[in-house]
């Protein structure tokens, strides 16, 4: 079986975590044990291009139950767990390619590896694999039933392909699924992105300015978890719809440019490029704390940030301290990364078991669905939505009503009034 990993020696420290974290996926094991039985994936190659972690591997597990092919690589260099890697391939004959702190060119080559064994499915976190399909690969396009779409900032790109006409395939955006995006966006970012920062940086959280830019699912979230903590928060928006909804949030807003003078931590989730950039670095007060959620490091103008600076040293890790002239210290944690990845373990399994469990099941669908779906970007059925939910009220001991049928026919007819 080929694969590209850091060490097959770390398999046991891989394996115990990814045990670890299967404790609180029980939606996902619930999946895994009726695709054991049914095998509704049987002999279908699945690549997928995700980050490397134990929830990840819990779903390739249940993908490989089902009688999938599993091919895995990295969506992020910063976010392989190297060991989950080495269990993977060891212990359940699934071929991964990703190795923690990857160059570009490794980066491609892997997902080039995927698309070699040809795969029926892709599941993808930013897009890349469908992008290099199209791109470089479009003799795939024939045998692709479809791909899944994990994060806001992949479905952003393939919508853009959707309406520019280059978009060959069928694609769910699992990321818009309501047991995705209310959950894994708004409480696994917002605590993951916290335990980050701490990680990274030690910093005390209460009584700082903590500007977060994007008030989204990601944005809100984090937000909430600053303002718990005691950070004084301030949201900058371009949406005055989301800018609204934050301030009456109770959470102030503003230009970055207004913010960036007296800001103490800030953390990027919009999706788009350069919002902090040259001119703000220049702004920022001696110490500054900048991070990003969002899915690629372009949020950052990294490249404005080396060319203004004198030096540059790593002081603790996952922290780059770039110094501007005149000694103003700029720390830049993770990269510029997904700081919840690069400086820590990601969102917590019990919010990636409704992720992945969309994931899992929407390659059901997709595989049932072969032939029928024309090339564009689907919502998970509303059926798949509301079974994860079931199935995590289920699993949390949580009963909820049913409607009588008096309600029923009540709510579907237009012959009542007052």
């Amino acid at each position: 079986m080929n694969h590209d990993i850091a060490s097959i020696d770390l398999a046991d420290g891989g394996r115990e975590r990814t045990q670890w974290a299967a404790q609180t996926m029980p939606v996902l094991a619930s999946i895994a044990e009726r695709f054991a039985r049914e095998k509704p994936l049987d002999g279908l190659g699945i690549g997928a291009c995700l980050h490397v972690t134990t929830e990840t591997a819990n779903l390739m597990i249940a993908l490989k139950a089902g009688g999938a092919r599993v091919h895995l690589c990295a969506s992020n260099p910063l976010s392989t767990q190297d060991d989950v890697a080495a269990h993977l391939v060891r212990d359940h004959g699934i071929a991964v390619f990703a190795v923690r702190g990857e160059d570009n060119d490794r980066y491609y080559e892997h997902i080039h590896a995927i698309l070699s064994e040809r795969p029926a499915l892709t599941l993808d976190d930013g897009a890349d694999l469908v992008s290099t399909i199209h791109n470089e690969h479009p003799d795939l396009i024939a045998d692709l039933i479809g791909s899944m779409e994990e994060t806001t900032t992949g479905v952003i790109r393939l919508k853009a392909m959707e309406k520019d006409g280059a978009l060959k395939v069928p694609v769910v955006a699992v990321n818009d699924a309501n047991t995705k995006h209310m959950f894994d966006n708004r409480y696994g970012t917002g605590q993951s992105s916290i335990d980050g920062i701490l990680r990274a940086t030690n910093a005390l959280i209460a009584g700082t300015t903590f500007v977060i830019a994007g008030y989204g699912w990601c944005g809100r979230g984090l937000a909430f978890r600053a303002r718990g903590m005691g950070a004084n928060v301030v949201v900058t928006e371009v949406d005055p719809l989301k800018a609204l909804e934050a301030v009456m949030d109770g959470f102030r807003v503003m230009p970055m440019d207004d913010v960036a003078p007296s800001g103490d931590i800030f953390v990027t989730v919009t999706g788009d490029i350069n919002v902090i950039a040259r001119r703000h670095f220049g702004m920022m007060k001696d110490g500054a704390i900048v991070a990003n959620s969002g899915h690629f490091d372009c949020e950052i103008e990294k490249a404005a940030l080396a060319d203004m600076s004198e030096a540059s040293k790593v002081p603790r890790a996952s922290v780059e301290t770039w110094t501007l002239p005149g000694g103003k210290r700029i720390n830049l944690l993770g990269e510029g990364r997904l700081v919840n990845l690069s400086a820590a373990e990601g969102h917590p399994a019990a919010v990636m078991d409704m992720s992945f469990a969309n994931q899992a099941l929407c390659c059901e669908y997709l595989a049932k669905q072969t032939g029928r779906l024309e090339a564009r970007v689907y919502s998970v059925p509303e059926e798949i939505d509301q079974r994860v939910a079931k199935l995590k009220l289920d699993a949390m001991g949580v009963k909820i009503d049913t409607l009588t049928a008096e309600q029923e026919e009540y709510l579907s007819s237009w012959k009542h009034g007052t």
